[in-house]
């Protein structure tokens, strides 16, 4: 291919067609205005960088979570053309984000393959978003130009040098059209180990900065690495996973597989980094190809099963769950114009690709076992082991179960019944401890609320084999009580327990103390639903109650609070009422603050102390904030050279003060500019104070705040409590001093067992459907969620001890 048709110009865009109806109709673009709707703007952004990266121009991709709820994805690529469109008459990058179907994908010259293949990705978040922002660092220039519900604010204007190439864009999506407006940062990060892995070498980094998290993935080995990734935990029965690449045409064709000695199989297929959930043609040719292939080579070797084949004259046919059983495999496929079921791509379908992928893999797997002699025999014997049992065993070891072990005649004892018989109305709580049970029998709405209480902590089914699990009384009871027996781990219907029909309760509410024993009863039992009955977490049906923290007691009113935060606001506010604010006048006279000024002066303060303490916890030092912003450091008044004598003089001054090291160097990524670098209190990790900080969200966040605050004007401003008098001189003293004074009469219990509480009050705070508090117990992400529950329930020590020093600083409250 040449230069020429290499080049990225504006020539490359190509309109299709307007953007009216994304608005009026957004589920036709992003499947829903929920939570996967909310997560499919994200991707559709990604992807455009990923696709930058396939076509070999993006080697760095960033996401961050602003702490305003905005989000931000940068990447290192060519960015968006910048030229004039001569259709459209305004500049290609404005093309891209108004206009539907606009965008360089529809030929084969800027992207050989591409996962967004209808060009509606970039325009339809931008339709979506209260605010847009967008910034393309192009041919020496930053270039920058914003949008509100899709309409341009200005026109794209070209800012300051800069060495940097890419494009950054930051939304807000609209709350007048999304459900939700809480990005998820397990299912992103989900979504972008995958990308890793299906991109070897391209380095993704995601940062939630409201809950200071992050993930960082780059991975080398592709798809081979995601497949030891996912069975890290497991044990596998050949060393390394077999990595078959092949190319047909235009098509391109990665697998890797590997198989342990479970009883599932776990498949994972792609195209164009699409996760084709729904799966399709090419992973319909694998499954067919693998079974052919396997089946060919144990006839074409039989000699070598004889000893554990079939008495049969016959061989024995191996079918496609026999040769899948226990396999681990990923599937990604790179092809030009992919025919996907859906703007949301979950199937794919191409029919060719059958037949080329059955070709590919017939060729190239057929090679590798006849090549490896040692493997091949592993993984023949596993199929003829699951083929045998298939046959037999499976069946009466299934009976055995079933009369043995699973068959629990009638409800026991323990358990409260409700007098309703539909599933869909009723609820059980599992609760903690005889006690506790008593309390919730009594207090409970019998109609629909049955109780269990489990005595004491139940087995851990990580450790132990399904026989033993089902000879624990505790775990038995909970099985008969629920109803819809437990899946055994298999992947075949018939190896299957669990009937979801025949679940007594459609809401499962685990009750346990607020203390360390009852975190661990409750982690427990997570781990025994996750394993054996992981349709109830799928289907919604497993809820964690949350018991009131605290109880809070002044004469004869008393109020329940669920959390520090709810109590904290609850004592300012009655911190407020107890207490006269005024302002001394010029004229010496003092005038009477209105409540409503002091309530919204006090909660702008507390987010600002919020948000700078989340920044203080990912090495943003609080003090150089402080020191920003009350010197009015902006995104306006940046660290530019001509700036050096005065704003760099001052910071260095304030620094030095404080015993922090300072030192300033040209900025890479910006021409004109410092960047400075602060060290401080023997931390490794530096705070850089720069132009892309001050620019950042983060902090223009902190910086409008901090504005917002100072209107208030808190000199001058007097605190009357009781008998004693205070002079306030800034925002720290006016906080500090509401906030100590707590009406003495007032006592403050917290709870730690639900045990204290009386039945009336177990009702009101955890019971009543109109006053507690459920959370649903969701799986967002099922890799990371299997591995966790090994590191943390599982045999192995080290995995257990490295999460606990990695996360022993995490811990809010430890009830030792």
């Amino acid at each position: 291919m040449s230069k020429e048709k290499n080049e990225y110009k504006s020539t490359d865009i190509q309109v299709l067609e307007g953007l009216e109806a994304v608005r009026k109709l957004p589920g036709m673009y992003i499947g829903s205005t929920g939570i996967e709707g909310l997560h499919h703007l994200v991707y559709e952004v990604v992807d455009n960088s990923i696709d930058e990266a396939l076509a070999g121009y993006c080697k760095n991709i960033f996401i961050t979570i602003n702490i305003d709820g905005s989000i931000t994805i940068e990447d290192d690529g060519r960015g968006i053309p910048t030229g004039i469109h001569k259709e459209q008459g305004v500049s290609a990058a404005q093309v891209v984000l108004t206009v539907l179907h606009a965008g360089g994908k529809f030929d084969k010259n800027s992207y050989k393959v591409s996962g967004g293949l209808h060009g509606v990705g970039i325009s339809v978040v931008n339709a979506l978003s209260k605010k847009l922002d967008m910034e393309i660092y192009r041919d020496g220039y930053v270039y920058r130009q914003s949008y509100s519900k899709g309409v341009p604010l200005n026109k794209l204007e070209r800012c300051e040098k800069t060495n940097k190439s890419g494009t950054s864009i930051s939304f807000l999506p609209d709350d007048e059209i999304m459900e939700s407006n809480n990005f998820d940062f397990d299912i992103l990060s989900n979504k972008l180990r995958e990308l890793a892995f299906l991109n070897a070498g391209i380095h993704i980094n995601i940062i939630d900065e409201i809950n200071n998290k992050s993930h960082d993935f780059k991975y080398d080995g592709g798809i081979k690495s995601f497949v030891e990734y996912i069975n890290q935990n497991k044990n596998t029965i050949i060393k390394e996973p077999i990595f078959i690449t092949a190319k047909k045409e235009d098509v391109i064709m990665d697998i890797a597989l590997q198989y342990n000695d479970g009883y599932s199989e776990t498949l994972y297929s792609y195209v164009n980094n699409i996760n084709t959930k729904e799966g399709g043609t090419h992973l319909a040719g694998f499954k067919s190809a693998l079974t052919r292939v396997i089946n060919s080579y144990y006839v074409s070797n039989i000699g070598n099963f004889k000893d554990r084949g079939s008495k049969r004259s016959e061989p024995v046919q191996i079918s496609g769950d026999d040769a899948r059983e226990g396999l681990i495999a990923v599937i990604s496929i790179k092809m030009p114009s992919p025919q996907f079921e859906g703007q949301t791509k979950t199937k794919l379908g191409n029919s060719f690709i059958k037949g080329v992928v059955e070709s590919l893999i017939n060729e190239k797997l057929s090679e590798f076992l006849d090549e490896n002699p040692h493997i091949s025999k592993v993984i023949i014997e596993k199929a003829l082991d699951a083929a045998r049992a298939r046959d037999a065993a499976r069946r009466a070891k299934e009976l055995v179960r079933r009369k043995n072990l699973l068959d629990f005649s009638s409800l026991p004892g323990k358990l409260a019944d409700c007098q309703e018989k539909d599933p869909s109305r009723c609820e059980i709580y599992i609760v903690e401890g005889d006690s506790a049970g008593g309390s919730a029998k009594q207090g409970r709405d019998r109609k629909y609320q049955a109780i269990l209480p489990l005595k004491g902590k139940i087995l851990n089914v990580e450790k132990a084999r399904l026989e033993k699990m089902l000879n624990s009384d505790e775990i038995k009871i909970l099985i008969t009580a629920l109803g819809g027996g437990i899946t055994s781990g298999a992947s075949k219907k018939e190896e299957s327990f669990f009937n979801l029909e025949k679940l007594r309760y459609h809401k499962i509410i685990i009750m346990t103390d607020a203390d360390i024993d009852g975190s661990h009863i409750r982690a427990l039992l997570l781990t025994f639903f996750y394993r054996y009955m992981k349709e109830v977490i799928e289907n919604g049906y497993l809820y964690i109650a949350l018991p009131p923290l605290y109880r809070v007691k002044r004469r004869n009113n008393e109020i329940y609070l669920k959390d520090d935060e709810t109590l904290d606001e609850f004592l300012i506010g009655e911190s407020l009422n107890s207490l006269s604010v005024y302002r001394k006048q010029s004229d010496s006279t003092e005038h009477i603050l209105d409540k409503k000024w002091v309530k919204e002066a006090i909660n702008k303060i507390k987010n600002y102390k919020n948000l700078i303490n989340k920044l203080n916890k990912i090495h943003i030092n609080e003090k150089i904030i402080e020191y920003l912003v009350s010197n009015d450091f902006s995104s306006e008044d940046i660290l530019m050279d001509h700036q050096y004598s005065d704003r760099l003089t001052n910071l260095i001054a304030f620094c030095k003060s404080k015993d922090y090291d300072i030192s300033l160097t040209k900025d890479a990524d910006f021409e004109d500019y410092y960047t400075a670098s602060i060290k401080y209190d023997n931390f490794n990790q530096p705070t850089y104070v720069n132009k892309r900080f001050l620019e950042s969200i983060n902090y223009r966040t902190i910086y409008n705040l901090y504005k917002e605050i100072k209107l208030f004007d808190f000199l001058n401003v007097i605190i009357v409590s009781e008998s004693e008098k205070h002079t306030v001189k800034n925002m720290n003293e006016f906080y500090n001093i509401i906030k100590s004074k707590i009406p003495q009469n007032m006592s403050v219990q917290r709870y730690k067992g639900l045990g204290e509480m009386n039945p009336d009050q177990l009702w009101q705070t955890t019971m009543n459907e109109e006053t507690r508090t459920l959370r649903k117990v969701n799986i967002n992400d099922i890799v990371e969620a299997d591995g966790m529950f090994d590191i943390l329930m599982g045999d192995r020590v080290e995995p257990r001890r490295k999460f606990i020093e990695d996360n022993a600083l995490n811990v809010v409250n430890l009830d030792v």
